[in-house]
């Protein structure tokens, strides 16, 4: 999902985190899982998807692509 991993890089890096505290909210044990979500390689699940949402405060339709309002 191309839209997905686009806005979440363009996200964080407004928000000025980086991958690893990123990754570190998210639980991953290794940096690498998160970063194949920026990459469009995987996918969050529904935990995961929120969660994003909440820490850049945004809303997971924006995430997904289906809205351009934050």
């Amino acid at each position: 999902m191309i839209v997905f991993s686009t806005r979440l890089k363009k996200i964080r890096n407004r928000r000025g985190k980086t991958q690893a505290e990123t990754a570190e909210y998210l639980g991953f044990k290794s940096l690498r899982g998160y970063q194949m979500y920026e990459e469009g390689k995987n996918e969050p699940n529904l935990t995961r998807l929120v969660a994003l949402a909440d820490f850049f405060d945004v809303t997971t339709d924006y995430l997904l692509g289906r809205t351009d309002k934050e």
